[in-house]
């Protein structure tokens, strides 16, 4: 695997529609653009070899930089995958949507759940929506937002750009009732 560079981005919501927020709400996103392990190759049909090396390096690099960048228990929690344009989306998807991926970021969460995922091909600093979910509990709708990111050089058309994000709560001043509460 050959990472070209590593960024995290941190953001605090203090307030929300003039209305304070305390304690302040956490978001960190931590990206990893890796050089795409099949640049060149054209389609391949059996992706497993290099997803079993790569997907568990990713997952054990990222997992506590994300951890470490909240500060804060998580939450709230999320993953996603960029592919540049010499590539497809399966190779993003390979590499995250498999627990050799997420296990590491649930075992550093201490969660139970699915990680919400995004994944797409794109050009050079593309934005991308990262879903975020309650870490024990899916159906907490509090917990059901969205962070955007966006890399302003990657991923280059032999990259793809893999990123974990947490929250360290539900979205700012949450006041949707229950999903329990719908019949």
């Amino acid at each position: 695997m050959k990472i070209r560079k590593i960024i995290t981005h941190v953001e605090e919501t203090r307030t929300e529609n003039g209305v304070p927020v305390e304690p302040p709400v956490r978001v960190a996103v931590v990206l990893a653009v890796i050089e795409n392990p099949w640049r060149g190759e054209g389609y391949v049909e059996d992706l497993s070899s290099v997803i079993d090396d790569v997907a568990p390096q990713l997952g054990a690099l990222l997992a506590p930089l994300a951890v470490e960048a909240l500060g804060r228990p998580v939450e709230a929690y999320g993953k996603a995958a960029i592919v540049g344009l010499g590539g497809e989306v399966e190779q993003g998807s390979g590499l995250i949507h498999t627990l050799k991926f997420g296990n590491f970021f649930r075992d550093a969460a201490n969660a139970t759940t699915l990680l919400p995922a995004v994944e797409k091909v794109a050009p050079a600093g593309a934005s991308f929506d990262i879903p975020l979910k309650h870490i024990t509990d899916a159906t907490i709708r509090s917990h059901h937002q969205s962070i955007e990111v966006r890399v302003s050089d990657a991923p280059r058309a032999d990259e793809i750009v893999i990123g974990l994000a947490a929250a360290s709560s539900g979205r700012p001043k949450a006041r949707l009732a229950p999903l329990s509460s719908e019949r």
